[in-house]
């Protein structure tokens, strides 16, 4: 599992030309799924996401959480991150989970995030998004739970 994260003063998802989704000071969050993948790895990355220290404290220093800045989370999911451009010149998407895995995993990411009452948006599992953004910093972490 793969989760790449950036600090953002604004986030949306436009659909077929259409607002879906959006958020303000907070986390996107873009999340890979690949085959194997668990339950338990989505619960570690979410605990470690939401408690990340990324956010300025008075001094400027990165020693807030999203949960101590109150911060919202926009989730995606990126079946690209999972793509190895190793050899030659097209990724191959042979380590992507199959969709219906893939989609329980990111639903769970999703679920898991708001138990932890963080206000959440998501774009459109399988969907074509415009995803925009104003990365705060700019600030950017690429979060990997391996298949053990």
């Amino acid at each position: 599992m793969k989760v790449l994260i950036q600090r953002v003063k604004k986030a949306s998802v436009t659909i077929d030309g259409k607002p879906y989704s959006s958020i303000e000071n907070g986390i996107l969050a873009l999340v890979g799924i690949e085959k194997g993948d668990t339950g338990a790895q989505v619960l570690k990355l979410a605990g470690k996401i939401i408690n990340l220290r990324i956010f300025p404290d008075e001094n400027d220093k990165m020693n807030k959480s999203l949960k101590d800045v109150e911060g919202e989370m926009l989730i995606v999911s990126q079946f690209t991150l999972c793509g190895d451009c190793k050899n030659g010149t097209r990724p191959s998407f042979d380590k992507s989970a199959p969709p219906e895995i893939a989609n329980e995993l990111y639903e769970a990411f999703i679920q898991e995030v708001k138990s932890n009452g963080i206000r959440t948006a998501s774009g459109s599992f399988g969907a074509m998004m415009d995803v925009e953004l104003i990365n705060d910093g700019p600030v950017t972490f690429m979060l990997e739970a391996k298949n053990e």
